[in-house]
């Protein structure tokens, strides 16, 4: 019996021991980052996570390449031939060390861009694509506020610092998001290795992918780099698995010599992402009828639109889901298809997340003068 009782206070010694229960905890809300600022962001619809300061405005470094190379993506043509200036060639370091003349492959450059960060390439593409540095700097900033980033602002290709030069982790969250949606940017920040030549002399060179977040962590996929003396140590990266894509962004992690900083902060992002959230999917036409009375129309309802689903990721045991229905309780005529009835609202914890439209599926007359007398006339010699 004594047996029995020993065994059975060390099995509940060993439940309640913390040293048992750590490995069942999800990793917690994450604290005591190095960064000035950080965001965790859900790449499927741009929720924000986590976030610490993801709004102040902050020097970005070489993760500004992340856009030089989007935009070019999206409005370049890269079998053009682009040529080096004397200000592309006199680029300071890291730099890809061509000199004036140099002639590239534009796709070529867009891997020195951003497998090893070269600063000369970003100026040679700036120049190529805008006329100059100024110009190509000023349609990115253009294009990023058509993306919704009001906070950044381009000043340099390349991010080294300057006064004008500027953007939030929230808006590099969502720059990332769209650079993630172009196939050709993905395939560029993936490749470990890359070898270009130059077009006149031959010249060969052999390039690396510095990302050291791409072998290190599951199901990473990128993205960026970056240093400079007023950014510090800056890095975007993206984990993608079958069920959720995560990016998050570390501005300010750390100086010299404190490397590793951004690295420990990724990590403690992407932990709390992947071990905190589940995919839920939520029915957002729930309370919402399937017609509508009508006044003064031809038809006495009207069919409803309702809205489908939306499958977001949820903390189950910090977040809940409500859906809000506003609707219009009786339509006048006309009712054309597609016309406004009211919407639904997706909150989360009392904030809203997303405004989702209710429309009429079908068009209703308003009644007239010949409708009613057809009306009587069926009503009175056709029954």
């Amino acid at each position: 019996m004594k047996k029995y009782i020993t065994a059975l206070c060390l099995f509940l010694l060993f439940i309640l021991s913390p040293y048992h229960t750590i490995n069942l905890r999800s990793a917690e809300t994450p604290s005591g980052l190095y960064a000035k600022a950080a965001i965790l962001m859900d790449g499927t619809n741009q929720r924000v996570l986590f976030g610490k300061e993801e709004k102040i405005e902050l020097p970005m470094a070489s993760t500004t390449k992340i856009m030089t190379c989007l935009y070019t993506l999206e409005h370049g043509n890269l079998s053009d031939v682009v040529t080096f200036s004397e200000r592309a060639a006199s680029a300071p370091k890291v730099h890809l060390g061509a000199k004036e003349g140099s002639q590239f492959l534009l796709s070529d450059l867009l891997y020195a861009l951003m497998l090893e960060s070269y600063n000369d390439a970003a100026v040679a593409i700036a120049e190529h694509l805008g006329g100059s540095v100024e110009a190509f700097c000023q349609a990115m900033t253009e294009e990023a506020r058509s993306y919704g980033c009001y906070q950044t602002s381009f000043e340099t290709p390349n991010g080294l610092d300057s006064d004008n030069h500027y953007t939030t982790c929230y808006d590099l969250a969502i720059l990332t998001c769209h650079a993630l949606n172009n196939k050709n940017f993905r395939s560029i920040i993936r490749e470990p290795s890359y070898t270009i030549k130059e077009i006149t002399s031959g010249q060969t060179y052999s390039l690396n992918n510095k990302d050291a977040f791409l072998t290190s962590y599951p199901g990473a996929i990128g993205v960026k780099t970056g240093f400079t003396n007023n950014a510090g140590y800056c890095f975007v990266g993206a984990v993608e698995t079958d069920d959720r894509l995560l990016i998050s962004v570390v501005l300010g992690s750390g100086w010299p010599p404190n490397r590793s900083y951004k690295w420990k902060d990724t990590r403690k992002l992407m932990d709390y992402g992947m071990e905190n959230f589940e995919n839920v999917t939520i029915s957002l036409g729930d309370s919402v009828p399937g017609q509508l009375p009508v006044e003064h129309g031809q038809a006495k309802i009207c069919d409803i639109s309702q809205p489908g689903t939306a499958t977001l990721l949820l903390n189950p045991e910090e977040e809940q889901a409500v859906c809000t229905t506003d609707l219009l309780p009786c339509l006048d005529a006309p009712v054309r298809q597609g016309d406004s009835v009211g919407t639904v609202t997706l909150s989360i914890n009392e904030e809203t997340y997303r405004t989702y439209p209710v429309t009429a599926a079908a068009s209703v007359k308003r009644i007239n003068y010949r409708w009613c007398l057809e009306r009587l006339v069926r009503e009175y010699f056709y029954r």
